[in-house]
């Protein structure tokens, strides 16, 4: 059990950083850019970036760059972020069936 705290607290403490799970959530669909996770989250450009490179250093997303004119950047989640899919789903159906429209309250 000693081993498992740890490694339990340091996922927590991941996802409980605001807006990881959202971003999570959308890049399940598969690889975004940028602008449209920008556009689909009430979120600034900056913390979205912020919360990337996060996830990117956690190796949970992949950051893909197109040698375009313009550049293109995309995200995707790595095999290590798509085995939370079934912890979002859990999460996301547990939500339906407990939290009212009285308990939500979206923050930026």
């Amino acid at each position: 059990m000693n081993e498992l705290c740890p490694r339990f607290e340091k996922a927590m403490q991941l996802f409980s950083k605001r807006w990881v799970g959202l971003i999570l959530f959308e890049l399940l669909d598969g690889s975004k850019r940028f602008s449209e996770m920008e556009a689909e989250l009430p979120i600034s450009g900056r913390l979205l970036s912020d919360r990337l490179k996060l996830l990117e250093q956690e190796e949970i997303v992949k950051r893909h760059i197109y040698s375009e004119f313009p550049v293109r950047i995309e995200y995707q989640l790595t095999d290590k972020g798509r085995a939370l899919e079934p912890v979002i789903k859990a999460i996301q159906d547990w939500s339906h069936d407990w939290v009212t429209e009285n308990e939500i309250e979206i923050e930026t």
